[in-house]
């Protein structure tokens, strides 16, 4: 290895070409993802760099952040930029809290989602001035760094010439110029950072002159070997102590004191020409051991964060996948509500995402959940309107029902608290708070109707109990008639039950019906009885009188017969028409059913006397056969 590549691999350079610089670099920055439901500042602080614990007080308000803010705006020391972002990060988490808080406050007082307008907020302006006179400070700083950067580039450059010059002499001016190469050494460790962009060149050129320098040296060569072993001693312990952090446990440290160790070794002036390389492949060899477990540690990070990634995408897809139109109730809404408030508790459980997505999922994450709760508070908002309108609603219906509760007018009145009771039912729930109250409130107006009603019909009750006896009494008498026939006042003594049926009042409503059956029943069998005797004695008087007049010969019968069937026709056709007009009757009234009735009676009439016509008619044909035989 030529004294150049040695130079260069001594100036600071990478090490290991593959330390995953951006990876360190990206896993630096801390992660504050602001809280989707800032509920405490508890769990608000839960979401600061797992870092910040060790290296920045915890901050539990924004109060707090303001303060600390001020204390480094007013602080001599110089300010982090990584605490800079923490603060400005929590400053705002906690604010977006509060606006959440207001907000709802402002949508459950009844505002409108879309008209609410954060309040001013003092702290905050304040915050902002901090954090700007923080700013100018810092350009300041950076810009006086700067300034002393360049002039430390200035200085070195000129050591360099200076050295350059030192190294046209011949040896012997060489060796007299020693001393003033020590200082020029001396001077150079004393000038601290230069501008970044120029520091591995400077340093190539500097360790370059340094060693051509130390070769043209030639009578003082005992000091120079001096030098090499006490440097050769230097860089021996250096690499002993990186060879040591091997069993570091902690990879960062590890790596950091490594840094430590390589600033030492660039300061350290050359070692013996033959042992250049053996020194230099000594301390590369642990150094690659110890970037190799920096480089696998944040690997692992990497990975782990790409994990985290795909948990965190999958709660997302969990929760944009609940379709809120299907969630018709208030059950519905807190079981989904339920569901994504557990999905954001195992949000936080799972760390960082790789940063380049971590706000980025982070905010898909927050989205998701925003839309999702106001969804569910539009839908509650509009319950509760809803619940208003029934509420007024039930309270109308109340009103109307304490108007009627004093009334007299049993019946219609009663029909009209009935309609409202259905009406009630009808109208939906009301708020929770005022339903019992309202419920009562028309309740009471009812039943205060209908037990004055019932006070004052008891004794009307009681006739109809009275009068029920009675008419269930006729019932048993015609009953008795109709299992007792052939007696020769049956007829009669119909007629003045049914008389006695139609003299006795009103009886219980619910049993009305039941009792008119009955009495129907008992009547229409005493009037099949009555029919099938007076058709027997009708025809037995027609065969009488029919042989009577045989005498007058078959012309008479024949004219009698034709008359008779004319008769049996026409009697047949009004009882089909009657059939037919009861098919298209519809009877959906008390009235319709009375009269479909009685038109069934008239045809079962008609349809006795057509019989007693038909047996009329074949007992004039049998005469008319005799007569001609």
């Amino acid at each position: 290895m030529n004294s150049e590549e040695l130079a260069a691999q001594e100036a600071g350079q990478v090490i290991n070409p593959e330390t995953p610089a951006a990876v360190a670099e990206e896993t630096a920055a801390a992660e504050t993802p602001a809280t989707v439901e800032a509920t405490s500042a508890d769990e608000q602080a839960e979401n600061v760099p797992a870092d910040q614990d060790v290296q920045f007080p915890i901050l539990k308000s924004k109060e707090a952040v303001l303060a600390r803010a001020q204390e480094i705006a007013t602080s001599e020391e110089g300010s982090d930029r990584q605490e800079l972002d923490m603060l400005k990060q929590l400053f705002y988490k906690f604010r977006k809290a509060e606006q959440m808080t207001e907000r709802a406050a402002f949508i459950e007082a009844g505002g409108e989602a879309e008209a609410f307008m954060p309040q001013l907020d003092l702290c905050e302006e304040n915050f902002k001035a901090v954090m700007q006179t923080i700013r100018q400070r810092r350009a300041e700083q950076q810009a006086e760094q700067d300034r002393i950067k360049q002039e430390n580039l200035e200085r070195k450059l000129a050591i360099i010439e200076r050295i350059k010059e030192m190294m046209t002499a011949s040896p012997e001016e060489a060796n007299k110029s020693y001393e003033e190469f020590r200082a020029l050494q001396a001077e150079w460790k004393e000038i601290k950072a230069v501008p970044a962009e120029n520091a591995t060149e400077l340093w190539k050129n500097y360790q370059l002159y340094v060693e051509q320098f130390y070769d043209l040296l030639k009578m003082n060569s005992e000091m120079r070997e001096y030098d090499f072993k006490k440097n050769l001693e230097a860089k021996t312990r250096l690499c002993e102590m990186a060879e040591k952090l091997a069993e570091e446990t902690d990879v960062i440290s590890a790596f950091n004191q490594l840094q430590g160790l390589h600033q030492e070794y660039k300061e350290i002036g050359p070692v013996a020409k033959e042992l250049r390389e053996e020194i230099w492949n000594r301390f590369k060899a642990a150094s690659t051991v110890i970037n190799k477990r920096h480089q696998d540690h944040f690997l692992a990070i990497k990975e782990k964060e790409e994990e985290n990634l795909s948990k965190k995408t999958a709660l997302c897809e969990q929760i944009e996948a609940i379709d809120t139109a299907e969630l018709k109730n208030f059950a519905d809404w807190n079981a989904k509500t339920e569901q994504i408030i557990a999905l954001q508790a195992e949000w936080k459980t799972i760390g960082y995402a790789p940063q380049r997505m971590n706000t980025q999922i982070f905010e898909r994450f927050r989205a998701v959940c925003d839309k999702f709760f106001q969804e569910k508070a539009e839908y509650f908002k509009n319950v509760k309107n809803e619940l208003n309108e029934n509420m007024a609603k039930k309270t109308a219906l109340c009103e109307k029902a304490e108007a009627l509760k004093d009334s007299t007018d049993w019946r219609a009145t009663g029909d009209q608290l009935i309609q409202l009771q259905k009406e009630w039912k009808a109208i939906g729930a009301v708020p929770h708070k005022v339903s019992e109250a309202l419920w009562k409130r028309f309740i009471s107006a009812c039943d205060h109707f209908f037990e004055e009603k019932q006070k004052a019909t008891a004794d009307q009750r009681n006739e109809e109990k009275e009068n029920m006896a009675h008419k269930q009494a006729i019932i048993e008498q015609l009953q008795a008639l109709a299992e007792n026939p052939g007696q020769n006042d049956t007829a009669q003594r119909v007629k003045e039950l049914q008389a006695e049926w139609n003299s006795v009042g009103h009886v219980p409503f619910r049993e009305k019906d039941n009792l008119y059956k009955k009495y129907r029943a008992a009547c229409d069998a005493l009037y099949k009885q009555l029919n099938l005797s007076a058709q027997s004695r009708r025809l037995n008087s027609f065969k009488s009188n029919l042989k009577a007049n045989v005498s007058e010969g078959t012309t008479s019968l024949s004219r009698e017969h034709n008359r008779m069937m004319r008769a049996y026709e026409a009697l047949r056709a009004e009882i089909q028409t009657y059939e037919n007009n009861i098919g298209f009757l519809t009877a959906n009234s008390k009235k319709g059913n009375s009269l479909v009735d009685e038109m069934k009676r008239k045809v079962e009439k008609q349809k006795e006397e057509l019989n007693l016509l038909a047996q009329k008619i074949k007992a004039v044909e049998q005469e008319m056969k005799k007569a001609e035989a």
